[in-house]
């Protein structure tokens, strides 16, 4: 554990810690061991995740004396439903839990989502620790208590504030990811440069190639910045009441796009970001606020990673008709009006909800036509 990092996430007695290295799987036992009411968990996670990282979980447990359980669910967004969360409670509490066993989510967003969820609901509250082993997961889900399920009215609609008692971001656990799932993850990592570190987007677009080719090093820097600005920003407003709502850069818009595709395989949350936060600057030049030099220096960055940033990228049309609805469906309307959050320049993010719906719509008629004269 020499090379670990640890970061606080400061919150009064809801506190909690980062810990972002190498090895870490082998070491969460001794790393839970303090922070556990009773020596028993409960391990939620997938079938891609559990083959892959559980065995090394299970045995660093058992070093700790830890009793634990498995429940393995199916792997993706589509997991995250009613259906499933049900069944998730009801297959925990089979396990004849009581208010001191932990829930352990080990495994991506949607892991983590559900098991979180399933924690606050639970026996009215249960502990449980973050283990993500996706670079998305690591740098954003993973840290500052969202959780939440889908519905077919959109995306996390259903959910609750609930914070874990540790993250442990195992960066070992990146290197079973396709190239794919890290650069989803990645988008998530550039947001945090784009909403208010210009000097960390600097080093993104220097590193960033890297990072995604397997640089260990870069990686966990990556993870430790992002965890650490996330970490900041929910320190002072945990509930998402203000400043909070800048980590929502992009996913208005992201949000839609994942709607209207089905939350399937053909758009991963990553790659609706990315999409998202394109969006966001195009509409920021649009308007007046931003410079279109920055726009496309995003753009340049983003596309030439491989990351969607027209929506013609996504090899199927759509229409405006469609998409406003649902971005009008964002848990963070407000009376009504569609919240953005827009850019002045990189780094320079901030929250808009006076954006007329009439200019919306034209803007994204202009970016879906952009997107076909693209192809």
């Amino acid at each position: 554990m020499s090379t670990a990092e640890r970061l606080a996430v400061a919150l009064g007695r809801r506190s909690y810690d980062i810990v972002v290295g190498s090895n870490l799987l082998a070491e969460a036992g001794a790393l839970l061991s303090p922070l556990i009411r009773q020596k028993r968990v409960v391990i939620v996670t997938d079938t891609i995740v559990a083959p892959l990282h559980l065995a090394r979980l299970a045995g660093s447990l058992d070093q700790a004396a830890i009793r634990h359980d498995t429940i393995v669910l199916p792997p993706g967004e589509a997991t995250k439903d009613f259906a499933h969360f049900a069944q998730l409670c009801e297959d925990v509490l089979a396990l004849g839990i009581e208010r001191g066993t932990t829930l352990i989510a080990l495994g991506g967003g949607v892991v983590g989502d559900l098991a979180g969820f399933a924690a606050a609901s639970l026996l009215r509250g249960l502990d449980f620790v973050q283990l993500p082993t996706t670079l998305l997961a690591q740098v954003d889900s993973s840290v500052g208590g969202k959780t939440a399920i889908d519905t077919r009215h959109g995306k996390n609609l259903v959910g609750a504030f609930h914070q874990p008692i540790l993250v442990v971001a195992d960066i070992d656990t990146l290197a079973t990811l396709p190239r794919r799932e890290l650069l989803a993850g990645y988008a998530e990592v550039v947001k945090y440069g784009l909403i208010g570190d210009r000097a960390f987007y600097d080093w993104l677009e220097g590193r960033g190639a890297a990072l995604v080719a397997g640089d260990v090093a870069a990686r966990q820097q990556a993870v430790r910045r992002s965890c650490a600005a996330k970490a900041a920003i929910v320190a002072a407003d945990e509930r998402e009441e203000g400043e909070r709502a800048l980590l929502n850069f992009g996913h208005t818009f992201g949000h839609a796009f994942e709607a209207a595709t089905g939350f399937g395989e053909v758009l991963k949350h990553g790659e609706a970001v990315a999409l998202g936060m394109q969006l966001a600057f195009d509409l920021s030049v649009r308007l007046g606020f931003c410079p279109p030099a920055s726009a496309e220096r995003v753009r340049r960055h983003l596309s030439g990673l491989g990351l969607p940033t027209v929506p013609s990228a996504l090899g199927r049309p759509f229409a405006v008709e469609a998409l406003l609805p649902l971005m009008q469906k964002d848990k963070k309307v407000k009376d009504g009006q569609v919240t953005l959050i827009l850019a002045r320049d990189i780094g320079q993010a901030f929250i808009c909800r006076d954006v007329a719906p009439a200019v919306l719509a034209d803007f994204l008629t202009a970016a879906l036509a952009r997107g076909r004269n693209a192809e």
